[in-house]
């Protein structure tokens, strides 16, 4: 991991905390990291361009001496083998350069490959209040755009980049090899081409850093404008996220087009430094020819040589756009994969073994100075249901996610048995795209056929999972088969039966499903975390009733503990929570909550 002068942080609008963006130095040493175990690869690669190049270069002294024996009125017999040689250079020449172009890429895919996996597996660890904070399109951004842009870098402009380097440097030699007054000429464009790359650099780096967290901001707000189409509708707000979304597209296509106008100019310098260069070349080849210094076929050698380089130069400075283009990227990469493991508090110590969780002094908080949590402090016995209830924004998530592990407390610690594992269902459950048995396979790949059955016949689910399409093989999720909010949370607690946590955490698991769906999910609940510890978030009281303990949070603080007929009986927050919920009906109305003909009901 890097220290913290490894790492600069960026800011833009709206005050969001970006993720943080690797320095150029960390960026480099992490490449040079994941390229150190392909050594061999990376040498051989190298090895094979570089003949490849030499044996092109033969090109031109060929065609030199072909203009020697023209001028000189040689036979066509004595044009025959420069010719032979020359098909014999070609043929040789593409052929190693494909097989010096495919290793230089495969060494490339190596290194992206593992640079994705530790970008994957370090994003997947990201507290989720550092993701809320950055917003969710700066996370989006650097999984899609960045990774993208680094793959087609990899793919395309290492192999070239390499090329045309070792083009240059072999042409260089070669020139000298003719006449080393013909290098001095061909110098004279080195100068104009070295200030040209380095005012592009100089442009080119900040601009494409603003350009991908432009690209960031305008993905966070088409992310919540869509996403929160029905609130934006509801609210008639259409117009002003319109504009939101407008304004930062503008500022991305702004941009871009100074991007584009930068590289305009880029172009036109080259062209200038070309110019000078070869004109520098002839010039000499002619004084050389005339002063009989050089053959009229080692001048056109030498001009074609550096006529040569304009490929090479050409390529080897555009490619310096996407290199960095690819390097801002690669920094957005790297400084996720740098951040540091949020450390866990308390990890050394663990609760007895008739307790399953142990909470002590427990405070948290998504923003400095605004704490949610206030020294909480709570204890669940192994096997033991305890439902948490209590108005919106009492804290009962934030405590459900901090035991859950998906929040790092600010204060306080969270203590497990020995042994313990804890899973948790959110009533956002994300059916991934494939067949349903892969999609519960998730939870144990290994799990068989027959498992993955008994798992749904114990959550309800076999039933309408049977008379799909091809049964377990159906293909679901985004543009295949939709499964209904019920259905969909059937199979996250068929994942749970086949993950097999001794912990479970339910987040108001119910809470997507309407009234008849919910009473199907509370009796898959009841089968799911049978023989578990289980926190329960409570979306319907009726959850908290059939519950070992319900914990009342207010504010941050637990203001009740209790079974659930001392509380109701009792006088106090749970008590209001109830005759709220109920609307003060017995079980004999028809609107009880547990009634079948009852409409579904809401605490506050």
């Amino acid at each position: 991991m890097s220290d913290s002068s490894d790492i600069t942080m960026n800011s833009e609008p709206l005050d969001r905390e970006l993720l943080p963006t690797a320095t150029p130095a960390r960026t480099r040493t992490v490449v040079l990291g994941l390229l150190r175990p392909h050594r061999g690869l990376a040498i051989g690669g190298f090895a094979v361009m570089v003949g490849a190049t030499a044996i092109g270069l033969l090109t031109q002294p060929l065609l030199g001496r072909i203009v020697d024996l023209v001028a000189s009125r040689s036979t066509l017999d004595a044009l025959t083998m420069p010719v032979v040689f020359l098909v014999i250079v070609a043929v040789v020449q593409g052929g190693a350069t494909g097989l010096g172009l495919s290793l230089v890429a495969r060494l490339g895919e190596t290194a992206l490959a593992r640079l994705r996996e530790r970008f994957v597996g370090r994003a997947l660890r990201l507290p989720l209040e550092q993701v809320e904070k950055a917003g969710s399109g700066d996370l989006t951004a650097r999984v899609t755009a960045d990774v993208s842009q680094v793959a087609e870098a990899m793919r395309t402009a290492l192999p070239e980049l390499a090329r045309s380097v070792l083009a240059i440097v072999l042409t260089m030699v070669a020139l000298a090899v003719v006449d080393w007054r013909f290098l001095l000429a061909a110098l004279l464009a080195v100068p104009f081409q070295a200030h040209t790359a380095r005012w592009y650099v100089r442009k080119a780096v900040p601009l494409y850093a603003r350009q991908r967290i432009a690209g960031g901001a305008q993905q966070q707000q088409l992310l919540e404008s869509i996403g929160g189409a029905a609130t934006v509708r509801a609210f008639r707000m259409e117009d002003e996220h319109v504009g939101r979304v407008t304004e930062r597209s503008q500022r991305a296509v702004d941009l871009t087009m100074r991007g584009v106008w930068l590289v305009l100019r880029f172009y036109s310098r080259l062209h200038v430094a070309e110019y000078i260069g070869l004109a520098a070349v002839l010039i000499a080849g002619f004084l050389m020819v005339r002063g009989g210094l050089v053959s009229i076929g080692t001048a056109t050698a030498a001009a074609l040589y550096f006529h040569g380089l304009f490929g090479p130069v050409n390529t080897a400075l555009v490619l310096i756009d996407e290199a960095q283009s690819a390097a801002a990227s690669l920094a957005r990469l790297v400084g996720v994969i740098d951040l540091p493991e949020p450390e866990r508090r308390a990890a050394e110590a663990t609760a007895t073994p008739e307790e399953a969780v142990v909470v002590t002094g427990l405070g948290h908080a998504y923003e400095l100075g605004r704490p949610v949590l206030h020294g909480i402090d709570l204890t669940i016995g192994r096997g033991e249901r305890v439902a948490l209830v209590g108005a919106s924004g009492a804290g009962k998530t934030t405590l459900a996610r901090v035991i859950a592990g998906v929040h790092v407390p600010a204060a306080g610690s969270v203590r497990l048995g020995a042994g313990e594992r804890v899973a948790m269902i959110t009533q956002d459950v994300h059916v991934f795209a494939g067949s349903l048995a892969d999609d519960l396979r998730l939870a144990r790949p290994d799990a068989s056929d027959a498992e993955l059955r008994e798992a749904l016949t114990r959550v309800d689910a076999l039933t309408w999972a049977g008379t799909l399409p091809e049964g377990l093989d159906t293909i679901v999720g985004e543009g295949a088969h939709r499964l209904t909010a019920t259905q969909v949370q059937q199979v996250a607690l068929a994942r749970l039966i086949l993950t097999d946590p001794p912990i479970a955490v339910l987040d108001e698991a119910t809470a997507e499903a309407g009234s008849a769906g919910a009473r199907v999910l509370e009796k898959a609940i009841d089968r799911a975390i049978e023989g578990r510890t289980a926190l329960i978030v409570a979306h319907r009281l009726s959850q908290a009733a059939t519950t070992d303990r319900v914990v009342v949070m207010d504010n941050g603080r637990i203001v009740q503990i209790g079974h659930h007929t001392d509380l109701h009986s009792a006088d106090g927050p749970y008590a209001t929570l109830w005759k709220t919920w109920t609307g003060h009906r017995t079980t004999d109305d028809p609107g009880f909550p547990d009634s079948p003909d009852s409409p579904e009901r809401h605490y506050p």
